[in-house]
């Protein structure tokens, strides 16, 4: 199975804890994903803040209709700088997702790092090429903009 790593990273106009209320707040996560995905979290009882351990369940409609549950588990968290989602079950053979804040000038920095594994072997790989990298880089990009209507380059950091 090959390896893959999604890396992106940002700039957000706020202080680092703005980014992380907002970041470790697993309901924020419906507000950052496109609509087409069909997100629904599926837990009760979520607390405002993630913390180690925390199990989340929700479904996604990540192609063609085709609705899936998905499980993440919280690991790493070490507040306010960075923290890990797993998938615990999903359409992945692996994913693991690591959410990254630094204080800087004027805001924080922000960077994604998702390193994962398709299953299916060969037929995983061509998946990958023909359209579940663009998939994913597209998904990114939706969050980009969405995160950057959330927190625009004119709010002030304080």
């Amino acid at each position: 199975m090959s390896h893959h790593l999604l890396k992106r990273s940002m700039f957000l106009p706020v202080p680092l804890h703005v980014a992380w209320d907002f970041f470790s707040n697993p309901r924020n996560l419906e507000k950052i994903t496109p609509p087409e995905m069909a997100f629904r979290i599926l837990s009760g009882n979520l607390p405002d803040t993630i913390h180690e351990g925390l199990t989340i369940r929700y479904s996604v409609v990540p192609l063609a209709g085709l609705r899936m549950q998905w499980v993440s588990e919280i690991t790493g968290v070490r507040a306010p700088g960075r923290f890990t989602d797993i998938q615990r079950k999903g359409p992945y053979a692996a994913w693991q997702h690591t959410h990254l804040f630094a204080q800087a000038p004027g805001g924080t920095n922000m960077e994604d790092l998702v390193e994962y594994r398709l299953p299916l072997g060969a037929l995983g790989r061509l998946a990958h090429r023909w359209f579940v990298k663009k998939r994913l880089n597209d998904i990114f990009e939706y969050r980009t903009a969405a995160i950057r209507k959330l927190f625009p380059p004119a709010m002030a950091a304080s």
